[in-house]
């Protein structure tokens, strides 16, 4: 029986070798903003998965992702000369292009050149919608680029945004898929009678202990929570539908089903560290922290955090001003007087306070999992599972099908009480808004193989 510690190990940790770590490689990983790479400009530091990078824009406009050492005598390719279509390592000379291909060895005598057995170890990379990508497997012939929903949409579409927490990728991304914590940490200062008609927290203020299904997908997890209210004189079922895909993105609920198109990328840029990236409809549903019945905002909802400059270390990409260090500008008074229930002015903020709250890597051993946590565990289970099949030679979920991505919608909705649940979530998705612009030949939601009640329900 393989214990809790294997367990953990197995799922948190993502350098060269590792299990989960070499699962991700399957996939392409967004990397960055396209706008950060000027060609010919400076190169960026860049950690993915343990290892540490460089990525930068050639002459020609190419993206070039490698590691950082040359593979002449390990001089940091960071301080090199971004010129004339290549890389060129300071110490030596020796410049290498986006392939990794070595062009030029001018160090080394006429005749003794042996520039053509040398290269530096670089990724495929590829560019979408405004950022950029990169492949770590080691397939000749990378997949396609995932097919998830809001990553499709074009720049004028959407708002991205970046953001760095200082923990493990499986912690910081299970506050995505944590439903019950929604109705304490963000919400739990709330009156229910000071909540409006319509407005997306109406129903989870008055009720902060939801039931709901948990379901395996082809993409990898699926919730449902569900409370009965009244609407209209009539009973319905208040539904919220949030999403795992494999191998690190999350879809939360915090918006109408039909129009909440939203994603989020958790990037291990090692075993302790991890980049969010955040992709929302702009024209979609509207968010969480619309004004009471006062007028007054929620309590929480500061529209953005504040930003340290971003500098060229490792780690020094997208940091909020707001850490361990300044107690995550926690307010006590507002806490005691119960104007914001955690104390922290940011609804994000609160939830990377706790997740980095408990430590780098959390201590699974040590937690009591609860009814309310079916969703983590199961998570968890879907994803260890995966990883080691794929260890056993079987292909990683969606890799080679990115279109199973398509068949994942997050959001609430109303529906009747009679309705099941997996049935509920078909029925909505079949007929939910897509954007103007996605690209020809993208199908819909309704189309995609492998989504049905059955293949939902029967899939582990």
């Amino acid at each position: 029986m393989v214990s809790i510690a294997q367990d953990s190990e197995d799922l948190t940790r993502v350098g060269p070798g590792t299990v989960m770590g070499q699962f991700m490689r399957q996939y392409w990983i967004p990397a960055g903003k396209s706008s950060e790479l000027k060609a010919d400009g400076d190169p960026m530091r860049l950690m993915l998965l343990g290892e540490k990078l460089i990525a930068f824009r050639d002459t020609e406009g190419r993206v070039g992702v490698m590691d950082h050492r040359c593979p002449h005598r390990c001089a940091s390719l960071f301080l090199g000369r971004n010129e004339e279509g290549g890389i060129r390592c300071i110490y030596h000379g020796w410049k290498f292009d986006v392939m990794g291909k070595c062009l030029d060895m001018p160090s080394v005598p006429a005749g003794q050149d042996f520039k053509d057995k040398v290269h530096a170890k670089a990724y495929r990379t590829a560019e979408r919608n405004g950022l950029f990508w990169v492949y770590m497997g080691d397939r000749a012939d990378p997949p396609p680029l995932p097919m998830v929903e809001a990553t499709l949409m074009p720049e004028d579409e959407v708002d991205i945004s970046f953001n760095r927490r200082d923990c493990n990728w499986l912690q910081a991304l299970e506050g995505d898929i944590d439903t019950s914590h929604f109705g304490f940490l963000h919400a739990g200062h709330l009156d229910p009678d000071e909540i409006p008609e319509g407005h997306p927290l109406e129903h989870t203020a008055g009720e902060r202990a939801p039931q709901y299904h948990v379901q395996d997908t082809p993409w990898g997890t699926c919730y449902g929570a569900f409370r009965s209210v009244q609407d209209q004189g009539a009973e319905q079922t208040y539904w919220r539908f949030a999403n795992f895909m494999l191998p690190f993105w999350t879809q939360t609920p915090q918006g109408t089903f039909s129009r909440h198109i939203n994603a989020r990328a958790w990037i291990p840029l090692d075993d302790s560290n991890t980049m969010t990236i955040h992709w929302r409809w702009r024209r979609g549903a509207p968010s969480s922290g619309l004004p009471l019945k006062s007028g007054k905002p929620l309590g929480g909802s500061r529209p953005a955090p504040d930003y340290l400059p971003i500098d060229t270390s490792w780690l020094g990409r997208y940091r909020l001003k707001a850490n361990e260090g300044n107690d995550w500008l926690i307010d006590r008074e507002a806490q005691r007087s119960n104007r914001i229930y955690s104390g922290i002015d940011h609804i994000p903020l609160q939830d990377q306070a706790v997740t980095e709250s408990m430590g780098q890597i959390t201590d699974h051993a040590f937690e009591h999992l609860g009814p309310g946590d079916l969703m983590i565990a199961r998570t968890r289970r879907r994803a260890l599972r995966a990883a080691r099949a794929f260890a056993q030679g079987e292909p990683a979920p969606g890799v080679d099908e990115p279109q199973i991505f398509l068949g994942a919608r997050s959001g609430f909705f109303l529906a009747d009480p009679a309705v099941d649940w997996l049935s509920a979530y078909l029925s909505q998705i079949r007929v939910a808004q897509r954007p103007v612009g996605l690209p020809d030949g993208v199908p819909g939601p309704a189309a995609t193989p492998g989504v049905s009640t059955q293949n939902l329900a029967s899939a582990k």
